[in-house]
């Protein structure tokens, strides 16, 4: 009999995680790591990213830091290049960090800050996907999570072109599933809701918006960043093998709030 529970292990797996020195991307990388994966903690701050690999070795996990901004091509290549040499190769990315500069209406935003959005949030995850797939089929295979949001299913207000480009994801995440299968990669999206970190701040921290909020969703609260770990570490294992191309929320039930 095949213990079920023994597909989640991850002993052996090396996982890059984007924008992980802190939320989000900090409680997914523990999650990988804590399965058995080599962590790799990635984000601008190489004293950040520090930061995190000792909190991760003191408490056991196999964890190295190497800082890359993601919006910079040759940045791009040495978190591949640096990642292979010092770990041996790559199973699992999981596409995390993002941008949000501006909150209002479409047309008051600049040009400028459509193409940084779109550079960070779609262009960034498509090329170190691209730059990782070779490493991936050295290997037999692999896992891409990319961490979009429930903006990129339902238009909120005042978060247009952070949704237009989470909405990019999606699709690229189901293209590169359908067309990488053949390799043995699997591709997936995460739909975080309103969790409870730095980038989210405006939103929770607007006590009367927050109660709004969380008197419409069906979980009564908001999110926290380790409630997003689990379905990354089963997206990212053998658990989840029959799992391409989908868009998997973990939102509260907002979607289907009224």
């Amino acid at each position: 009999m095949n213990k079920i529970k023994e597909s989640f292990n991850l002993e052996g797996k090396v996982a890059i995680i984007t924008g992980s020195s802190k939320g989000i991307g900090k409680s997914i990388a523990q999650g990988l790591a804590e399965h058995g994966a080599t962590v790799v903690i990635s984000s601008r701050s190489q004293d950040a990213v520090d930061e995190v690999v000792k909190e991760f070795k003191d408490a056991g996990l196999k964890a190295v830091g190497i800082a890359c901004h993601i919006g910079d091509g040759e940045q791009r290549k040495e978190l591949v290049q640096k990642t292979v040499a010092q770990c041996g190769g790559i199973d699992i990315l999981v596409n995390n960090a993002a941008i949000n500069p501006v909150f209002g209406p479409l047309e008051d935003a600049d040009e400028a800050i459509f193409d940084k959005i779109m550079d960070v949030n779609v262009k960034a995850p498509w090329i170190l996907s691209n730059l990782i797939l070779p490493e991936m089929k050295k290997r037999g295979g692999g896992s891409i999570i990319n961490i979009a949001s429930v903006e990129a299913l339902h238009p909120g207000a005042g978060l247009g072109l952070y949704s237009t480009s989470k909405a990019a994801l999606l699709m690229l995440t189901k293209n590169q599933a359908k067309e990488w299968g053949q390799y043995g990669v699997r591709a997936n999206v995460l739909c975080p809701g309103l969790i409870k970190t730095k980038f989210s701040a405006a939103l929770w921290q607007n006590e009367k918006l927050l109660t709004k909020i969380e008197k419409t969703l069906p979980s009564a609260r908001m999110g926290m960043p380790n409630e997003m770990a689990g379905v990354v570490c089963l997206l990212a294992s053998d658990a989840g093998a029959y799992m391409t191309g989908g868009v998997y929320n973990a939102d509260g039930g907002y979607m289907i709030a009224g």
